[in-house]
């Protein structure tokens, strides 16, 4: 019951909205037209309103009555979600999953595992975010995520339970009337010293760890979309996942830049991991989506 209402007679209501009248809905719902009628006069006299207008040959919604009838199916639709969280719970399926997700870590696989996942459990409520770099294992510590995709570096902590899902190796890229892409050689420390650095760096602290930086005329970015932007526009160089840049390379937009220094464009790819804090443990759901991704992953 809720308050002096019941689920029942919200679902009579809803039911005689479908059915279009009083004895469809007893034939749906498996009961007699005069059980029908005691529920929702009971339902009227508790709120002090008309639902139906009886002055017609068929009793019709009045405009409260409309109203409410999309009440009454939010309600229901909200009471079936309790019952099925709770009934998911009874079988190892977490009540909710929170995931976070590292800016270079590429998105489409992920995609197709989270479609997978609602059809397998439709009830699972899921909430997702992206962060810049570090974002998500600050989310996994403060409790705010639950799964995380991510880069760990320089190493992955110990307090975190982590499985490799892929590598991923980065381009080092400028637009093609850049002055590096101009030089067409190999490119030295004063020659990117000399330019702007598009860097990825946290959204919490721009003082934060700086992983690749080479020179000081940096220019920070929380997301990779925005940085792509400001790169195609020419404003400076970075390294870029090849899934993002291979199309503007292809038609020239990019071009890939040669760099002679291993400690300046590293060439060993960098691992991408999904991580939850060790002591609390995935649900079935996070262990789902999980396996599900590196089986995408592993194709």
């Amino acid at each position: 019951m809720i308050g002096n209402l019941t689920l029942d007679q919200l679902r009579v209501l809803v039911t005689i909205s479908d059915t279009g009248s009083f004895s469809a809905a007893a034939r749906s719902l498996g009961r007699v037209q005069s059980a029908v009628s005691q529920a929702v006069k009971a339902l009227e006299d508790t709120q002090g309103i008309e639902l139906f207008d009886r002055n017609t040959y068929r009793p019709t919604l009045t405009p409260v009555g409309e109203a409410l009838v999309e009440q009454a199916r939010a309600v229901l639709a909200s009471a079936d979600r309790f019952a099925a969280i709770a009934a998911g719970t009874r079988t190892g399926l977490e009540p909710a999953l929170a995931l976070a997700i590292d800016p270079l870590v590429p998105t489409e696989p992920l995609i197709d595992s989270l479609r997978a996942l609602q059809g397998k459990f439709p009830d699972l409520p899921v909430s997702f975010s992206t962060e810049g770099v570090s974002g998500a294992e600050r989310r996994l510590r403060d409790g705010s995520a639950s799964l995380a995709f991510c880069l760990l570096l320089p190493a992955a902590p110990d307090d975190l339970t982590v499985y490799p899902m892929m590598d991923l190796r980065l381009t080092p890229v400028a637009a093609a009337d850049h002055p590096l892409a101009r030089l067409r050689r190999e490119l030295v420390r004063p020659d990117l010293e000399a330019h702007v650095q598009l860097v990825l760096s946290s959204g919490f602290a721009a003082d934060g760890p700086s992983y690749g930086v080479v020179g000081p005329r940096v220019w920070r970015f929380v997301d990779l979309g925005r940085r792509l932007d400001f790169l195609l526009a020419g404003f400076g160089w970075c390294k870029m996942p090849p899934y993002i840049v291979e199309p503007y390379l292809a038609d020239g937009r990019l071009v890939a830049l040669d760099i002679s220094d291993e400690s300046m464009a590293p060439t060993r790819p960098l691992p991408v991991y999904a991580a939850h804090v060790r002591d609390r443990p995935l649900g079935l759901g996070g262990r789902w989506l999980l396996d599900d991704l590196r089986k995408r992953l592993a194709k």
